[in-house]
């Protein structure tokens, strides 16, 4: 399933949304050398959370694998430091693109009920909470972890709150076949969450999808809107009969 629209005008600009993605595609860019080795590897050493780095169980100077016959260097940025940087890493285009996508979909209704500045404190910390339960999940892993998608998934924890009777429309791929459906935002919500809580129990020793870290987003993310949203905002949109 790949939502495409949802059934929801926002009364504001979304600026907070629109620059998020930018800064993620300038990281991208300049950053991140748009995936060139071994740019890429480099960054995702230096500014991802690597959970073993940040609980002290491996030092800066240690040599971590990504992969089949690849591994780059730990670095000296502080580790704690990366559980902010890392949600401007990507670990490639396609991981990027989906992550601006979704974002795009889900932020700015997010940041339309919230107001600018808390949405931007929301989606921050958020993130941070993701990283926290993926590397509380695996202290000692010296997989790194990069991508928006953990604060991505606080966003759409806030949205299934805020909006849950909203119409998501998705392109369904059944093989060759592809088709389009409308479904309440909490079915399509609530189907993700599902999977990336059942995904993230099984047992992985590669490195992946950081799957528990979308499921600790999420909750936050369903918690924390609570004392990020602006009243006067949801109401203005309820004048407006809005969502």
């Amino acid at each position: 399933m790949f939502p495409y629209k949802d059934d929801n005008p926002t009364l504001a600009t979304p600026v907070v949304t629109y620059g998020l993605i930018a800064a993620n595609v300038l990281v991208w860019l300049v950053v991140q050398g748009m995936g060139q080795s071994p740019v890429l590897e480099a960054s995702v050493c230096h500014y991802g959370v690597i959970p073993g780095h940040l609980f002290g169980n491996i030092p800066p100077g240690a040599i971590v694998n990504l992969g089949p016959n690849t591994s780059c260097q730990v670095g000296d940025f502080p580790a704690w430091a990366t559980v902010l940087s890392s949600m401007f890493m990507h670990g490639g285009w396609l991981h990027l693109i989906g992550n601006m996508w979704f974002l795009w979909i889900f932020g700015n209704n997010v940041e339309d009920s919230s107001g600018r500045l808390r949405f931007l404190l929301f989606y921050l910390l958020c993130g941070a909470v993701a990283a926290g339960t993926q590397s509380v999940a695996t202290p000692q892993s010296p997989v790194p972890m990069v991508g928006a998608s953990g604060a991505i998934s606080g966003v759409m924890g806030a949205y299934i709150v805020l909006y849950p009777r909203v119409r998501v429309h998705m392109l369904i791929f059944l093989g060759i076949f592809i088709t389009r459906i409308a479904v309440p935002a909490y079915f399509m919500l609530g189907y993700w969450f599902f999977l990336q809580v059942v995904s993230g129990f099984l047992p992985s020793e590669e490195g992946g999808v950081a799957f528990l870290a979308h499921a600790g987003g999420f909750v936050s993310g369903m918690v924390l809107i609570f004392l990020f949203k602006n009243a006067g905002l949801v109401e203005r949109r309820h004048a407006y009969r809005l969502p």
